[in-house]
């Protein structure tokens, strides 16, 4: 493995013209070679080494060794941290949100991003979240000033577990010089970029047994109110399914969570590809390596990018999400379900997709009278409010022309899976639209199927942009 490391290291001198298929079958050959080995596979040697690290001062030439089992990508990175403010606690929380920051030459808004965090966090949120901040800068001065206005402004978060600032010594990171230069890229861009991504790796690191899952914001970001709340709302309603990398946000490096068990790996193929592409591009390719094929973004989106200028060399950069919602608290449950309908369905935009907060729809040719599409429940729920719309921005009158909502109990087996016995109409369709409110004080009954129903024939294809339902919460909730 020494031998891999020291070749991968020479490649950083060359310069032809495409690197791009070779990266793309090493990263591959990397992933699924992990697949087959153990996840606690470490060589007796490199235990050894990896012991002496954590015992001496740290080098580069130990930095090299901690990666020579390329193939242990479920281990994590032996690096000593600084900690320049507060400390990890003991209990594992809920979340973990992570935020790396440099030095910029105009304007710095890592102290808003931190207070909009908190404040838009009730107390109950508040207990099951903590705040990484690694400040990646090798400015030493810069760094201690911030942490004396960090620890200044935020106290009380210190002393109470919430927020932690750390630092990865620069002598552990990998050569910033020479690296290639893919995409026409000048020089300092690809050091920027290539150092950005040992960033982030090492945040990573650092956060892999703080919580059970992991949020990845950048330093210039506003919240929405309860984002965790959302987050907990739409992590609830994905039980069951696979995903590697949820989306809360369409830009950047902003609002993308992960399972903390995934952490290692993403660290360690962050920094085996750092030189190669932007963080933002190395995450579409984990994503899909690990079989989540289709981005999964939920609307609307509970982060908002607010700086002005770049830490890249101070450029403008005066992005802004368009699906941002500065109140999340309505953001619907829909509590685990199958999908079933007898539209015939267009290519792949099955039943589903109109099931998640996703920015997806279902598209079905022309339905016919008694056509239906049911959500059957996992469980029986009580649910407080039901909203579906029809049809979409570019294509308006693929809308249902004539529906009713209806809810059902009584589950019985039937050749197609399971399907109500008894159902109850609760409303009619309107412009292709409906929206029912206190469910729960109409219906005396948990509801274990919702159903639409075409009732008279159309010509027009329909789309199903979105079902949404609000479950009633128990009291003590």
């Amino acid at each position: 493995m020494r031998l891999l490391w020291k070749s991968l290291d020479k490649m950083r001198c060359l310069r032809k013209r495409s690197t791009m298929p070779f990266l793309g079958f090493l990263i591959t050959f990397l992933l699924f070679l992990n697949l087959y080995i153990e996840d606690g596979y470490v060589l007796e040697e490199d235990k050894r080494q990896l012991r002496e690290t954590s015992v001496h001062p740290a080098s580069s030439e130990r930095y090299v060794h901690t990666f020579r089992d390329l193939s242990n990508f479920s281990g994590t990175i032996n690096v000593t941290y600084r900690y320049l403010a507060g400390t990890p606690l003991n209990r594992k929380k809920y979340l973990t949100i992570g935020l790396s920051s440099v030095k910029r030459k105009r304007g710095n808004y890592l102290l808003e991003t931190i207070k909009s965090i908190f404040d838009q966090s009730s107390y109950e949120e508040l207990k099951e979240i903590v705040v990484v901040v690694h400040l990646a800068d090798f400015d030493l001065a810069w760094c201690e000033n911030l942490v004396q206005e960090i620890t200044r402004k935020f106290a009380h978060h210190i002393i109470a577990g919430r927020l932690l600032v750390i630092q990865a010594p620069e002598e552990y990171y990998p050569s910033l010089d020479g690296l290639k230069r893919n995409y026409n890229d000048p020089e300092d861009r690809v050091r920027f970029r290539s150092k950005q991504n040992v960033d982030y790796a090492f945040l990573l690191n650092f956060c892999t047994n703080l919580s059970h899952f992991y949020m990845m914001l950048e330093d210039d970001v506003r919240c929405s109110r309860n984002f965790l709340t959302a987050l907990k709302k739409v992590i609830t309603s994905r039980e069951g399914s696979y995903w590697v990398m949820l989306e809360f946000s369409k830009l950047g490096y902003i609002g993308k969570l992960y399972h903390s068990k995934d952490l290692p790996r993403l660290a360690h193929f962050l920094l085996m590809f750092y030189q190669e592409m932007p963080c933002d591009w190395l995450l579409i390719h984990f994503r899909g390596l690990l079989a989540q094929k289709d981005v999964i973004r939920f609307k609307p989106s509970l982060f908002q990018h607010m700086g002005y200028y770049s830490s890249y060399k101070g450029a403008e950069n005066k992005l802004k999400d368009d699906d941002f919602e500065e109140d999340s608290l309505d953001i619907p449950d829909n509590p685990p379900a199958s999908l079933y309908t007898n539209i015939n369905v267009f290519e792949n935009y099955d039943a589903t997709k109109a099931y998640s907060t996703v920015d997806e729809y279902f598209w079905g040719k022309p339905p016919s009278t008694g056509d239906f599409f049911v959500i059957v429940f996992n469980k029986s729920t009580k649910i407080s409010k039901i909203k579906i719309a029809t049809g979409s921005d570019d294509r308006q009158n693929d809308i249902l022309h004539h529906g009713a909502l209806e809810v059902g109990e009584k589950l019985i087996g039937t050749k197609k899976g399971k399907q109500c016995s008894s159902y109850i109409t609760i409303g009619e369709f309107k412009n292709g639209n409906i929206e029912v409110q206190d469910v729960d004080h109409k219906i005396a009954f948990d509801i274990e199927c919702v159903r639409i129903v075409v009732t008279a024939s159309q010509k027009e294809w329909l789309i199903i942009r979105s079902i949404s339902l609000w479950t009633t919460q128990p009291p003590n909730q």
